[in-house]
């Protein structure tokens, strides 16, 4: 399964992060990691569910990637 990173947008209310991953489990993902520091969490989510989660206003999703330095 894809992998997503899930954060939550400026002046979103902490409940809206919490909303996201009960959809991620209901709709059959996993969180792999939360972070407490920038509210946010990781889950492998099935790719023809992740359209839920870009739906809500509340928070920004991204497929997540290798970073680098140059």
């Amino acid at each position: 399964m894809p992998v997503f990173m899930v954060t939550l947008k400026d002046g979103a209310d902490a409940a809206k992060l919490e909303d996201a991953k009960k959809k991620v489990t209901d709709e059959g993902g996993k969180i792999t990691h939360e972070s407490k520091l920038i509210k946010s969490f990781t889950a492998e989510f099935p790719p023809d569910s992740a359209h839920t989660l870009e739906e809500d206003d509340h928070v920004h999703v991204e497929a997540d990637k290798e970073v680098t330095t140059q």
